[in-house]
């Protein structure tokens, strides 16, 4: 990845390091032609993207190859434009690495002090054309520092070093990568490397990234508050998140900034405003001012749209389920589970229950005999399951057969 246009305390570590003073040295001389840089980026803006899809009215139209906004709760996509074309997702891939790392170590497999050695393939050499943690050549790093070089730093040494530990290459670990996106239901991805390094095979869609970030925000609860870290200082060099919005808004806790000339400027982001969480992503724009002005549009949008609202109580039973062979004829059908839904502001929500054909006892309690769809204005706004309310143990052999018998003549 290159370098981000924005990198907070640069200037304070390159005196002393010479890894890092030729990147400062060419961060410094490109600040004097950054009117012209501007103008350059917003002459190769692409034209206004508008959503293809959008559950609330006047959605905005944003300048990137692709755009989605998700909400967390349900998964529910509430606005895109070229969710699942497959496009060069830059750092971004690094959320994928990140991820598999917290399960690692949420399952034991890894441990936060477990030592990381550094290869030759995983160096970074400093040349500011990449982004770097600074790990230096053959040394060992904790599990968690790297995983904090991985999440604010967008450490490729970070990456590729913990993916060879993990699993002896980056070959290897991109196995890992492709059989957890597959499970994750990450139907428009394909991951070469742990880095997101420019590869024709490397790609991943809007919506797979806001899958995926759903995935770690709902999963990696005792490691998600990394990816709010505004900086992070290793081997003496403090470098800051390149998420800008971790500045400018107190609702963004994450996620992930990517940047390559093929993949242009991405970000994927998540924002808690009250009891809603929307995870908003932008592909292939022209800046990282732009990503950052796009994300907060596209959220502004989204929190101003929607609220959330609870069609139907826990506990409360919403219709009878026949059933054969009990001894009870029906069972009470409900949620199993609050169900809390983001809906367009001020819509009346509808709900219709499908409750299973052919139910025969024993039934337990809280087995999912069916379901019910919430919608609003004729859209789409989520399902729920629905479950049963009680226990209905089988009849005996007698009444089963005068049931059966009853059946037969439709009685």
């Amino acid at each position: 990845m290159t370098v981000g246009a924005w990198m907070p305390s640069s200037a304070s570590f390159a005196a002393s390091h010479p890894a890092a003073k030729s990147a400062a040295a060419k961060s410094a001389a490109q600040k004097k032609p950054s009117a012209n840089k501007k103008a350059v980026a917003a002459a190769n803006a692409l034209p206004p993207l508008a959503a293809q899809t959008a559950l609330a009215d006047n959605p905005p139209a944003l300048p990137a190859k692709a755009w989605l906004l998700m909400d967390f709760d349900s998964g529910e996509v509430l606005a895109s434009a070229n969710a699942d074309e497959a496009l060069p997702p830059a750092s971004l891939t690094k959320m994928m690495t990140s991820y598999l790392v917290e399960q690692a170590l949420g399952s034991g497999k890894l441990k936060p002090t477990d030592l990381v050695s550094v290869s030759q393939n995983a160096w970074c050499r400093g040349s500011g054309t990449e982004s770097c943690m600074y790990l230096p050549l053959n040394s060992q790093a904790t599990v968690i520092d790297i995983l904090r070089g991985i999440i604010i730093q967008s450490g490729n040494d970070a990456s590729k070093a913990i993916a060879e530990h993990m699993a002896g290459s980056e070959e290897g670990f991109a196995k890992l990568m492709n059989a957890e996106a597959q499970r994750l239901g990450m139907t428009h991805t394909h991951f070469v490397n742990p880095t997101g390094l420019p590869d024709p095979a490397h790609k991943s869609s809007a919506r797979d990234l806001a899958i995926l970030a759903r995935a770690i925000i709902r999963d990696s609860a005792n490691y998600y508050a990394l990816y709010a870290e505004r900086d992070f200082k290793y081997n003496g060099i403090k470098q800051g998140n390149r998420n800008a919005l971790l500045y400018t808004d107190p609702s963004v806790d994450g996620l992930k900034t990517g940047h390559t000339q093929e993949a242009g400027y991405c970000l994927v982001t998540s924002s808690k405003r009250n009891d809603m969480r929307l995870i908003s992503v932008i592909l292939n724009t022209h800046s990282a001012q732009a990503r950052a002005d796009q994300t907060r549009t596209l959220l502004g949008w989204g929190f101003s749209s929607f609220e959330k609202a609870s069609p139907i109580q826990p506990n409360t039973t919403v219709a009878q389920a026949k059933l054969s062979f009990g001894k009870a004829d029906t069972v009470g059908a409900g949620l199993g589970a609050p169900w809390l839904l983001t809906v367009p502001r001020g819509q009346q929500v509808q709900t219709q229950v499908a409750l299973n054909p052919g139910l025969e006892a024993p039934v337990a309690k809280g087995t999912v005999i069916g379901k019910v769809v919430a919608t609003a204005n004729g859209k789409p706004m989520g399902e729920a399951p629905l479950v049963a309310q009680a226990d209905v143990e089988r009849a005996g052999l007698l009444l089963r057969a005068w049931q059966h018998l009853t059946q037969l003549f439709g009685k």
